[in-house]
């Protein structure tokens, strides 16, 4: 079983300033709930109940959320608002949630670091927190990890001239929508990328991969990458990658928050998606 979950959500959000001046990003609402909420629901459902969020200056409003608000429960109480009260007490009981700080940001391999104690010898789910699926894409990896018993990452197949944005894999199909990795690049030049396939930030890993991430030496922008430990982990071990069958929501700057709220919206608010039909018919 794989049980534990390390979000990293120590990022400035820099592409989403001024909004994020003193909003961490994975707290901008997508509709009526918090981004964040969203990856730690899909955990939960796929049975992954001990979630450690790797936080930074200015992140209290996460674990705000996530903690239990008593005088605002006692008020929904008193004002017989039981519907509002009943989602208020479902957000305080998703999951085990734990918290330790990055001192210093040097990078997403980094931040995934601090969650070595935490995860143990156990194999265990990364999320960025600022990510959405149109479904359970935990759900996914957990199965593909139990097929082929290695690491399992998420992988999306772009245009080829947006691969300047990702980490890219290199590999060879071994099932329909699977792929063994050989190689990892981060964000190459659109005409040295080795494919189309990126690496969406969902990652189901072998506990050595903090053992990899300390042998590795600042990469791209200075910074510790994920891939390039991973990179060090294909030498001694497998990893696989599968292709999402979903939408995803990539919520790093002002135009990816939009769309989310408006497709996300459209399709849980049939009010909303009418007042759309009228709204675009005047553009």
């Amino acid at each position: 079983m794989v049980k534990k979950a390390v979000i990293p959500v120590a990022g400035f959000g820099t592409r989403l300033l001024p909004i994020t001046k003193a909003q961490p990003k994975e707290m901008l609402p997508v509709v009526n709930k918090p981004i964040v909420q969203y990856v730690v629901e899909d955990l939960v459902e796929a049975g992954v109940k001990d979630i450690l969020f790797v936080t930074g200056k200015g992140k209290q409003a996460i674990e705000n959320h996530f903690d239990m608000n008593y005088e605002l429960e006692c008020k929904l109480e008193k004002s017989g608002k039981y519907e509002l009260l009943k989602i208020i007490k479902e957000i305080d009981k998703l999951g085990n949630i734990f918290y330790v700080r990055q001192k210093e940001q040097k990078g997403l391999g980094d931040a995934i670091s601090y969650g070595e104690d935490f995860v143990g010898d156990e194999y265990f789910i990364a999320m960025v927190g600022d990510t959405i699926y149109s479904k359970n894409i935990v759900k996914d990896l957990i199965k593909a990890h139990k097929k082929y018993g290695c690491s399992v990452i998420a992988l999306e197949r772009v245009p080829k001239e947006e691969v300047h944005k990702y980490g890219v894999i290199e590999g060879e199909e071994i099932d329909d929508g699977a792929y063994k990795i050989k190689n990892m690049v981060e964000k190459p030049k659109v005409e040295e990328a080795p494919s189309n396939l990126i690496i969406t930030g969902a990652y189901l890993l072998s506990p050595k991969i903090f053992e990899k991430i300390k042998q590795t030496p600042p990469g791209r922008g200075g910074e510790v990458q994920i891939t390039d430990a991973m990179n060090l982990l294909l030498k001694e071990e497998d990893i696989v990658g599968i292709e999402i069958d979903c939408k995803r929501y990539d919520i790093g700057d002002v135009l990816g928050w939009l769309k989310a709220n408006v497709e996300i919206g459209a399709e849980k608010l049939p009010e909303f998606r009418e007042f759309l039909k009228e709204f675009v018919k005047n553009l």
